[in-house]
């Protein structure tokens, strides 16, 4: 990632989505002072973890265009799924 310092510009840039840019903004500027600070932190931690989300999935995309697997560990969970999915309609939900 860039070593560029984050600012309320850059959180807002890199959430990607102008919902939650806006959302973003809101909270910043009804933040009392003394929780300005804390309310900056959670949204650049939510940035960051976006930014990672975002070249993880460039890395699987690249990887899957060259015919490779996907980086890193992956647990199969269909059984799970599909348990989950009898429970469901056992209980009558459509």
């Amino acid at each position: 990632m860039s070593e560029r310092p984050w600012t309320i510009e850059r959180i807002t840039e890199a959430l990607g989505n102008p919902a939650l840019a806006q959302r973003f903004l809101s909270e910043i500027n009804r933040a009392p002072a003394h929780e300005l600070l804390q309310v900056f932190a959670r949204w650049e931690r939510i940035a960051k973890d976006t930014l990672a989300a975002v070249e993880r999935g460039h890395a699987i995309m690249a990887a899957e265009a060259r015919g490779e697997e996907p980086p890193g560990e992956w647990i199969d969970v269909t059984d799970r799924v599909l348990a989950d999915a009898a429970r469901i309609r056992a209980r009558g939900a459509a």
